[in-house]
């Protein structure tokens, strides 16, 4: 572990330094001076600097800065919830969608969105509450199944189960889809997500979920170091293995549940920032676990810069940034894999 926590320490200041770009790069550029400057005047209530024009002050605060924040932890929610999947079902290309989280949170959004359905209590949080509900459901029917037919949760039975119902899940998105109407567009635009209109309640949300996750999965750490041997050795060991997935799976929905419905389906994240943690610095979960949380976050964070700024004034979705830039990466890895 020591010989690692130096390059640990220094990926993790990139990752800063990256998200910090992610804020000053835009129509308007922001020195990273000016940006500090408005920072710690706003957080430790101090008047601003007249040199600074109150309009830089609204774009950075109101709307870049929690618009970053929201992007790097819906990234390194994702790439946690990636880092359960593939230890726990022991299959490198896993990720949530494997249990139809994503599946159903959009169904549940899709249904909101083209039925125009309101409920005033909920206000605001009517897409992200029903998304996250839908999603939720999906894995508890994907776990309820798994234990009816194999009581000790095999990783087969949960990727064929979670398969068969995720096709289930898309075939009604698609029947939804073809009642859209007006709504087709909108609905088109949050299946391949986006971080526009992201506000300070969307980060004050995402912060204590990936809190909570973080803290969860490294107490976890041991028990997925194990379990990435086969269920009989982690029995074998004293894991188990029955509560461990239970938990880990219910923890990898709930992290790619409220990232899914406040940002829409957002793929490649969970799959390749564990890959490439990996590659790095090993498979010791204590490590892959932290450090993937911190370059999902920073690749979202610059993926959602590049959708905004790429044809700027215009915005392309984010998930066909991830997608384009996380195909290559990849295939890059796994050539690079087999060079060694």
């Amino acid at each position: 572990m020591k010989k690692y926590s130096f390059s640990m320490a220094i990926t993790i200041v990139l990752c800063m330094v990256l998200l910090g770009l992610c804020m000053g790069i835009g129509s308007v550029e922001i020195t990273a001076g000016d940006a500090l400057k408005i920072i710690s005047c706003k957080v430790f209530h101090r008047p601003l600097p007249a040199s600074i024009d109150r309009s830089t002050v609204s774009i950075l605060w109101s709307i870049r800065l929690p618009r970053a924040l929201t992007a790097f932890l819906a990234g390194g929610a994702l790439a946690l919830s990636g880092v359960i999947m593939q230890a726990v079902l022991q299959n490198p290309l896993a990720s949530s969608y494997t249990l139809g989280v994503s599946s159903g949170a959009s169904l549940g959004a899709a249904i909101i969105i083209v039925t125009e359905f309101t409920f005033p209590v909920l206000g605001r949080f009517l897409l992200p509450v029903f998304g996250f509900a839908f999603g939720f459901g999906t894995v508890l029917i994907v776990l309820a199944l798994t234990i009816r037919f194999d009581a000790s949760m095999h990783s087969n039975t949960v990727i064929l189960i979670g398969m068969v119902i995720s096709l289930f899940v898309n075939a009604l998105m698609t029947l939804v889809s073809a009642f859209a109407g007006t709504h087709a567009q909108q609905l088109l635009l949050w299946q391949m997500g986006s971080f526009s209109g992201k506000r300070w309640y969307h980060t004050g949300i995402l912060l204590p979920v990936c809190i909570f996750g973080l803290i969860l999965l490294l107490f976890y750490a041991r028990d997925l170091d194990i379990m990435s041997f086969g269920d009989e050795q982690a029995l074998s060991m004293g894991v188990n293995v029955h509560r461990s997935k239970l938990v880990l799976f219910l923890l990898a929905s709930l992290l790619t549940g409220i990232t899914v419905c406040f940002c829409g389906t957002i793929g490649f994240v969970d799959l390749i920032a564990p890959h490439a943690v990996r590659k790095i610095y090993g498979s010791f979960h204590k490590r892959v676990i932290s450090m993937s949380f911190f370059i999902g976050g920073a690749f979202m964070a610059i993926c959602d810069m590049i959708s905004r700024t790429l044809f700027s004034p215009r915005e392309i979705p984010v998930g066909a940034v991830t997608a384009i830039a996380g195909a290559p990466f990849f295939v890059w890895l796994y050539l690079r894999g087999n060079k060694r």
